[in-house]
């Protein structure tokens, strides 16, 4: 028996109870990323349907990340004025919409047009509902909270990525469909009883201190974003091409979404224990292999082609998600937030140069371009890291942290290592802009959701109502006079 000294343990909370707080929540998430995935595969495949061009098809998808790195700036703003559940009412409605205008006006600038909205209003989704669950989940829950909201993700992605199987692409009804996932998504947010969270303070990330800090990291996210935005906009286009039919396309980049998925955590778990650039130079290594395979795949069999779909994505979807973590492990505690978002911002800006080029390939030399474009910016990678290895020791083991699955996600943009206190100097409430009292009836009387407004000689904002009112009752059982409360926040830039 060791000292008499007995340590406290964190109190042991169910998967049910954990998740309860967040049902809604999860549930419209889920209804949103089945929209989003149908609608990312259909919108390519019907773009080939309609005539476009291999780069008019490639800058769909260049304007959607152009749309989301624009949301990761401005949503938060829009947020602020209007609060979460309204903000997320308005952006679903608006993603909605785009979906039912592809089919009524098909140019390729409209499409664009479209591609670009759908971007910004499925970046400012993701920070409502990320902000959200980092508020809502405690020290002990939160594990269990975010790896089940990328859980969900990942999974609602790739099962709606099959819906294109269901009707035929040339049909109205696809798109109707996508409409109506994505318009049910607001149901359960905008009925939740749960209280919404204080309004969210704008991020300061600065990418200039990510170089500086991790350079690997932040070549290791930019070029995931290259080789993940080409993917994404074109794979199934790069199906088509080989001979594939819809079905078998949506199988092909189904198939690699749930290969990313499921290498996340192996690899990142294998990166705890060593020099997480081995893993990402690894990582990067096999991605180069695969696709200098898949760009001369002509001789491959279907169910080849089909199966290296998934190895591809096995192998150069977690290439983010280690480089995240390698930023982590040289950011100190106080740069963690705006570290986050440059990682996203970088990212998304790679995302937005990836398709153009790939396209471009794909209409000189064929598919094949599309992996030759994914092979050579992994190669660029191996010498890059490889370079890096032999100039910089990897940190202290006393400064690293264990991979965490949630905060290294590509969708997990707003959820940073450790849960973001209010007063952290990274974060700042933008100037003129005053919260929307959303919980004002006509009548002038408080429904019991209305956010304060701050005031000078407040250094915290007000929470919701019925957390103060609780808080009222707490202090008032102890004979105290209630403080305000204190909210954690995410970050509002990703």
């Amino acid at each position: 028996m060791s000292s008499g000294t007995i340590e406290a343990t964190p109190e042991r909370v169910s998967v049910r109870s954990a998740l309860a707080p967040v049902a809604a929540l999860l549930l419209g998430t889920a209804l949103l990323y089945l929209g989003y995935g149908l609608q990312a595969t259909l919108i390519p495949l019907r773009a080939d349907l309609e005539g476009f061009s291999r780069v008019a098809i490639g800058l769909l998808s260049s304007t959607y990340y152009a749309g989301f790195v624009a949301g990761c700036v401005f949503a938060p703003y829009l947020i602020l004025r209007a609060g979460h559940i309204r903000a997320f009412a308005a952006m679903v409605s608006l993603v909605s919409a785009a979906a039912l205008s592809f089919p009524l006006v098909t140019d390729e600038v409209s499409w664009m047009v479209f591609r670009f909205g759908t971007g910004f209003c499925i970046s400012g989704l993701l920070v409502i509902i990320e902000s959200w669950l980092n508020e809502k989940a405690t020290n002990t829950t939160r594990g269990t909270v975010m790896s089940t909201y990328i859980v969900i993700t990942y999974a609602t992605i790739s099962i709606g990525q099959l819906g294109v199987a269901v009707q035929p692409i040339s049909s109205f009804a696809l798109f109707a469909m996508c409409s109506i996932m994505l318009s049910i998504a607001a149901v359960p947010v905008a009925l939740t009883k749960a209280s919404q969270p204080a309004p969210i303070p704008v991020v300061k990330f600065n990418p200039g201190i990510l170089w500086q800090t991790a350079p690997a990291a932040f070549v290791g996210s930019f070029l995931s974003g290259v080789m993940a935005g080409s993917f994404n906009g074109l794979g199934s286009i790069f199906a088509i091409d080989s001979g594939f039919r819809t079905d078998e396309a949506a199988i092909f980049v189904s198939a690699s979404v749930m290969g990313g998925a499921i290498g996340q955590y192996p690899l990142g778990r294998i990166s705890d224990f060593v020099d997480r650039r081995l893993v990402l130079l690894g990582a990067a290594a096999a991605t180069a292999a695969i696709g200098l395979l898949m760009a001369f795949a002509d001789f491959l069999p279907d169910i080849m082609i089909l199966a290296f779909g998934f190895v591809v994505g096995l192998t150069m979807l977690p290439i983010y998600s280690l480089a995240a973590a390698h930023a982590y492990d040289w950011t100190p505690p106080e740069e963690i937030v705006p570290t986050s978002a440059a990682l996203l911002i970088v990212f998304g800006v790679g995302s937005i140069f990836g398709p153009l080029v790939a396209s471009t390939m794909m209409a000189l030399i064929g598919p094949g371009g599309l992996f030759l474009t994914i092979a050579c910016s992994a190669v660029t990678l191996v010498l890059f890291v490889s370079a890096r290895i032999t100039i910089r020791r990897r940190p202290k083991e006393e400064f690293r942290s264990d991979f965490d699955y949630a905060s290294t996600a590509v969708v997990g943009g707003a959820i940073t290592p450790e849960i973001i206190e209010e007063d952290d100097p990274s974060m700042e409430m933008p100037v003129g802009f005053t919260p929307f009292a959303a919980g004002v009836d006509d009548d002038d009387e408080p429904n019991g959701d209305t956010i304060e407004a701050p005031h000078e000689d407040d250094d915290l904002i007000t929470a919701p109502a019925p957390a103060a009112e609780s808080l009222d009752v707490a202090a008032a059982q102890a004979g105290e006079t209630p403080a305000p409360a204190d909210h954690d926040t995410a970050s509002g830039s990703t």
